[in-house]
């Protein structure tokens, strides 16, 4: 987060006289209170200055990559997660490369019905099938897919911080956000529900550096 010379003014004086007020900051720097509302503002919503009634205004003593880190932690992929993009596992491979194409997306989630995981098939999966010489107007996808449990997966509960973590440890392009349902044997099954790419990610910093998160 980039502060202006106006911000980082502030944000020292309260670190040397803290706690302060917020009209003792305006006189310091021959300011009204109005003036300085905005900046006030910010400081305090990024976390590097906390507020107290009929006490001031003190430093928290957080860095701003400490409060990005924080809000990482903070907000649940539930939260940012997109519309997955799925195909059924009987499409053949000549249609998931047209779907993947139309769609703009480097991942496609296969599910059967009631929209559970089956599987999952990459960019890279599709590019080395068709360049296997195999007809790929018949092959069904589901034989060259990676099926469960080989599959990573994001639940909505799980901060954005450890599903990053999960691509790039797995150096993967887009994690399906999965809800898990017992079955009547007791089994385990994954309804997709969302998905957790880098485009999230990118845009979530977006908008975390413009203040809107």
């Amino acid at each position: 987060m980039q502060l202006t010379d106006r911000q980082q003014i502030i944000l020292d004086i309260v670190k040397r006289e803290g706690p302060i007020t917020g009209e003792q900051i305006a006189d310091r720097l021959n300011l009204t209170r109005a003036t300085l509302r905005p900046d006030m503002a910010i400081l305090t919503m990024s976390g590097m200055l906390e507020a107290r009634p009929r006490v001031g205004y003190f430093h928290s003593g957080k860095k701003p990559g400490r409060v990005l880190a924080e809000k990482l932690h903070q907000v649940k992929v539930g939260e940012v997660k997109s519309v997955p993009v799925v195909v059924p596992e009987k499409c053949t491979v000549y249609d998931a490369v047209v779907t993947m194409f139309i769609e703009d997306v480097g991942t496609l989630f296969v599910v059967r019905e009631g929209g559970f995981l089956e599987g999952i098939v990459s960019r890279k999966d599709l590019l080395k099938t068709t360049l296997g010489g195999q007809d790929i107007h018949k092959l069904p996808l589901g034989v060259i897919m990676t099926r469960m449990p080989n599959i990573i997966y994001a639940e909505p509960d799980e901060s954005v911080w450890e599903a990053a973590r999960k691509l790039i440890n797995h150096e993967v392009d887009a994690l399906p956000v999965v809800k898990a349902n017992a079955q009547e044997d007791g089994a385990m099954v994954f309804e997709v529900i969302g998905r957790f790419s880098k485009t999230n990610i990118t845009r979530l910093f977006v908008e975390l550096g413009e203040g809107d998160y």
